[in-house]
Protein backbone atom coordinates (compact mmCIF):
# COMPACT_ATOMS: atom_id res chain seq x y z
CA UNK A 1 0.00 0.00 0.00
CA UNK A 2 1.36 3.44 -0.92
CA UNK A 3 1.63 6.38 1.47
CA UNK A 4 -1.16 8.07 -0.48
CA UNK A 5 -3.45 5.05 -0.10
CA UNK A 6 -2.69 5.01 3.64
CA UNK A 7 -3.53 8.72 3.93
CA UNK A 8 -6.82 8.21 2.07
CA UNK A 9 -7.72 5.35 4.42
CA UNK A 10 -6.74 7.37 7.53
CA UNK A 11 -8.76 10.38 6.35
CA UNK A 12 -11.82 8.25 5.63
CA UNK A 13 -11.52 6.44 8.97
CA UNK A 14 -11.32 9.73 10.86
CA UNK A 15 -14.34 11.03 8.91
CA UNK A 16 -16.31 7.87 9.75
CA UNK A 17 -15.49 8.45 13.43
CA UNK A 18 -17.08 11.91 13.26
CA UNK A 19 -14.04 14.17 12.73
CA UNK A 20 -14.60 17.34 10.72
CA UNK A 21 -12.36 18.02 7.71
CA UNK A 22 -10.53 20.64 9.82
CA UNK A 23 -9.87 18.12 12.56
CA UNK A 24 -8.67 15.60 9.98
CA UNK A 25 -6.34 18.22 8.52
CA UNK A 26 -4.87 18.77 11.98
CA UNK A 27 -4.59 15.05 12.74
CA UNK A 28 -2.77 14.37 9.48
CA UNK A 29 -0.84 17.69 9.35
CA UNK A 30 -2.25 18.44 5.92
CA UNK A 31 -4.00 21.40 4.32
CA UNK A 32 -7.80 21.54 4.15
CA UNK A 33 -7.54 21.33 0.36
CA UNK A 34 -5.57 18.09 0.58
CA UNK A 35 -8.01 16.57 3.08
CA UNK A 36 -10.95 17.50 0.86
CA UNK A 37 -9.19 15.77 -2.03
CA UNK A 38 -8.42 12.69 0.09
CA UNK A 39 -12.08 12.39 1.09
CA UNK A 40 -13.65 13.03 -2.32
CA UNK A 41 -11.34 12.28 -5.23
CA UNK A 42 -10.96 8.99 -6.96
CA UNK A 43 -7.63 7.25 -7.24
CA UNK A 44 -5.68 8.48 -10.26
CA UNK A 45 -6.89 12.10 -10.08
CA UNK A 46 -4.22 14.80 -9.70
CA UNK A 47 -3.11 15.12 -6.09
CA UNK A 48 -2.66 18.50 -4.41
CA UNK A 49 0.90 19.63 -3.69
CA UNK A 50 1.29 19.13 0.03
CA UNK A 51 3.62 17.49 2.50
CA UNK A 52 2.44 15.01 5.10
CA UNK A 53 4.30 15.28 8.39
CA UNK A 54 3.92 12.32 10.71
CA UNK A 55 5.30 13.29 14.11
CA UNK A 56 3.38 10.68 16.13
CA UNK A 57 6.66 9.14 17.32
CA UNK A 58 7.24 12.35 19.27
CA UNK A 59 3.66 13.46 20.02
CA UNK A 60 2.80 10.12 21.60
CA UNK A 61 5.77 10.09 23.98
CA UNK A 62 5.57 12.50 26.90
CA UNK A 63 9.33 12.87 27.39
CA UNK A 64 9.93 13.58 23.69
CA UNK A 65 7.02 16.04 23.70
CA UNK A 66 8.51 17.80 26.73
CA UNK A 67 11.90 18.01 24.98
CA UNK A 68 10.21 19.40 21.85
CA UNK A 69 8.52 22.10 23.95
CA UNK A 70 11.90 22.97 25.46
CA UNK A 71 13.40 23.28 21.97
CA UNK A 72 10.56 25.60 20.96
CA UNK A 73 11.25 27.75 24.02
CA UNK A 74 14.97 27.82 23.20
CA UNK A 75 14.15 28.93 19.65
CA UNK A 76 12.17 31.96 20.87
CA UNK A 77 14.37 35.04 21.12
CA UNK A 78 11.87 37.14 23.06
CA UNK A 79 13.73 37.40 26.35
CA UNK A 80 16.78 38.74 24.50
CA UNK A 81 14.47 41.57 23.42
CA UNK A 82 13.09 42.10 26.94
CA UNK A 83 9.73 40.48 26.14
CA UNK A 84 8.31 38.13 28.77
CA UNK A 85 5.33 36.09 27.50
CA UNK A 86 2.42 35.97 29.93
CA UNK A 87 0.29 33.40 28.10
CA UNK A 88 1.09 30.53 25.73
CA UNK A 89 -1.98 29.92 23.56
CA UNK A 90 -2.17 26.41 22.14
CA UNK A 91 -4.18 25.93 18.97
CA UNK A 92 -6.47 22.91 19.32
CA UNK A 93 -5.55 20.18 19.19
CA UNK A 94 -1.84 19.60 18.61
CA UNK A 95 -0.71 22.98 19.90
CA UNK A 96 -2.27 22.43 23.33
CA UNK A 97 0.22 19.94 24.82
CA UNK A 98 3.18 21.96 23.52
CA UNK A 99 1.76 25.23 24.85
CA UNK A 100 1.00 23.59 28.21
CA UNK A 101 4.57 22.39 28.65
CA UNK A 102 5.98 25.74 27.49
CA UNK A 103 3.73 27.64 29.92
CA UNK A 104 4.74 25.41 32.84
CA UNK A 105 8.42 25.83 32.00
CA UNK A 106 8.09 29.62 31.71
CA UNK A 107 5.72 30.07 34.70
CA UNK A 108 3.11 31.55 32.38
CA UNK A 109 -0.62 31.01 31.90
CA UNK A 110 -2.16 28.66 29.33
CA UNK A 111 -4.68 29.71 26.70
CA UNK A 112 -6.53 27.42 24.29
CA UNK A 113 -7.88 28.50 20.90
CA UNK A 114 -10.42 26.50 18.89
CA UNK A 115 -9.97 27.42 15.19
CA UNK A 116 -12.86 28.06 12.83
CA UNK A 117 -11.99 24.97 10.79
CA UNK A 118 -13.05 22.85 13.80
CA UNK A 119 -16.39 24.64 14.23
CA UNK A 120 -19.62 23.55 12.64
CA UNK A 121 -22.30 25.56 10.93
CA UNK A 122 -22.53 27.58 7.76
CA UNK A 123 -20.28 30.40 8.96
CA UNK A 124 -17.86 28.82 11.43
CA UNK A 125 -15.83 31.09 13.69
CA UNK A 126 -12.87 30.45 15.95
CA UNK A 127 -12.97 31.04 19.68
CA UNK A 128 -10.86 31.14 22.79
CA UNK A 129 -11.70 28.67 25.55
CA UNK A 130 -13.64 30.27 28.38
CA UNK A 131 -11.61 28.35 30.95
CA UNK A 132 -8.28 29.05 29.25
CA UNK A 133 -8.71 32.58 27.94
CA UNK A 134 -6.66 35.74 27.58
CA UNK A 135 -6.89 39.22 29.09
CA UNK A 136 -6.38 42.63 27.48
CA UNK A 137 -2.77 43.77 27.50
CA UNK A 138 -1.25 40.32 27.96
CA UNK A 139 1.75 39.31 25.84
CA UNK A 140 0.85 36.13 23.97
CA UNK A 141 2.89 33.40 22.25
CA UNK A 142 0.77 31.28 19.88
CA UNK A 143 1.79 27.61 19.67
CA UNK A 144 0.98 24.96 17.06
CA UNK A 145 2.60 21.94 15.52
CA UNK A 146 2.54 22.76 11.78
CA UNK A 147 2.07 25.82 9.56
CA UNK A 148 0.59 24.80 6.24
CA UNK A 149 -0.84 28.02 4.80
CA UNK A 150 -0.68 30.33 7.83
CA UNK A 151 -4.47 30.90 7.78
CA UNK A 152 -5.07 29.47 11.25
CA UNK A 153 -2.27 31.50 12.82
CA UNK A 154 -3.57 34.60 11.06
CA UNK A 155 -7.03 33.87 12.50
CA UNK A 156 -5.64 33.54 16.04
CA UNK A 157 -3.53 36.71 15.73
CA UNK A 158 -6.59 38.64 14.58
CA UNK A 159 -8.66 37.27 17.48
CA UNK A 160 -5.99 38.18 20.04
CA UNK A 161 -5.63 41.73 18.69
CA UNK A 162 -9.43 42.25 18.61
CA UNK A 163 -9.55 41.27 22.28
CA UNK A 164 -6.87 43.74 23.34
CA UNK A 165 -3.98 41.35 23.96
CA UNK A 166 -0.58 41.50 22.22
CA UNK A 167 0.62 38.59 20.08
CA UNK A 168 4.42 38.65 20.36
CA UNK A 169 5.35 35.42 18.53
CA UNK A 170 4.15 32.27 16.85
CA UNK A 171 6.03 29.10 17.79
CA UNK A 172 5.69 25.95 15.66
CA UNK A 173 7.53 22.71 15.12
CA UNK A 174 7.20 22.52 11.34
CA UNK A 175 6.80 25.30 8.77
CA UNK A 176 5.77 24.03 5.34
CA UNK A 177 5.96 27.46 3.66
CA UNK A 178 9.00 29.29 5.07
CA UNK A 179 6.83 31.92 6.75
CA UNK A 180 8.84 34.43 8.80
CA UNK A 181 6.00 36.60 10.06
CA UNK A 182 2.22 36.86 9.96
CA UNK A 183 0.57 40.27 10.31
CA UNK A 184 3.74 41.65 11.90
CA UNK A 185 4.12 38.79 14.39
CA UNK A 186 7.38 36.81 14.04
CA UNK A 187 7.18 33.07 13.42
CA UNK A 188 9.76 30.79 15.07
CA UNK A 189 9.88 27.23 13.76
CA UNK A 190 12.18 24.35 14.54
CA UNK A 191 12.01 22.86 11.05
CA UNK A 192 11.28 24.35 7.64
CA UNK A 193 9.98 21.74 5.22
CA UNK A 194 10.34 22.32 1.48
CA UNK A 195 8.83 20.44 -1.41
CA UNK A 196 11.12 20.04 -4.41
CA UNK A 197 9.34 19.05 -7.61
Amino acid sequence: MSNLDELIQKARLLRSEGHSPGQIADELSLSMETVTWLLTQEKGAATPKDIHIDWTTVSGESQLLKESAQMLLSRLHLKNEGIVPEVFVGIAISGIPLATLMAVSDSARLGIYHPAKHAGGEEPIGSMSGNFGIRPGEKIVIVDDVITSGKTLQEVISYIKRHGAVPVACSVLFDKRGIREIDGVPVYSLFKVSRID
